[in-house]
């Protein structure tokens, strides 16, 4: 019992945090250009890519490189919009990060963390591993002093007119704290 709470007391002061994958280590390429957003941020939306969901690290790398490509090549981002993508092995990729801002939520970018879990959710849910990774990322955001501890959580569907983060992940993500509609 005393090696738990040994271990929560350094938790705390460490503040611990998820393993969140560089873009160095998962392959993904420089942005072309940064703007710095001011932190900590009131809102965390959230996503899905609406594509091709991913069960193993190397999967998941390579949905990253793919949902990075469509924002660099097709859309003309400068980057990834998102802040992080999440992966069904659990997996945290770094976008943007935590102190740019994106281009996943207009009116909202420059305010918010955009986490979006790679795959689309209209009728299934993420796992298990990634709704648990998006919320260990959002603690550990609020830890580190880049998300406000009274934060507001929101669906993609509820800053734009969108169908993101699909039907059946969106009736779960009400159910998180902090959502607000």
């Amino acid at each position: 019992m005393l090696r738990f709470f040994t271990l929560l007391a350094l938790c705390s002061i460490a503040q611990c945090c998820p393993t969140i994958l560089t873009k160095s280590q998962w392959g993904g390429r420089s942005p072309t250009c940064r703007t710095a957003m001011s932190v900590p941020v009131p809102y965390v939306i959230i996503h899905h890519t609406e594509g091709t969901a991913c069960s193993s690290k190397s999967t998941c790398t390579t949905q990253a490189k793919n949902v990075q490509s469509y924002h660099m090549n097709s859309n003309g981002w400068c980057d990834v919009g998102y802040s992080f993508l999440i992966g069904g092995d659990g997996s945290i990729f770094e976008g943007r990060g935590w102190t740019s801002v994106g281009a996943h939520a207009p009116n909202y970018n420059s305010k918010s963390i955009g986490i979006s879990l790679i795959g689309s959710f209209t009728k299934s849910n993420p796992t298990t591993a990634a709704q648990n990774a998006a919320k260990s990322l959002i603690s550990c955001g609020v830890s580190k002093g880049y998300i406000k501890s009274t934060y507001i959580l929101k669906g993609h569907r509820n800053v734009t007119a969108t169908d993101c983060p699909g039907n059946t992940f969106y009736n779960t993500v009400k159910t998180w704290p902090r959502f607000q509609a």
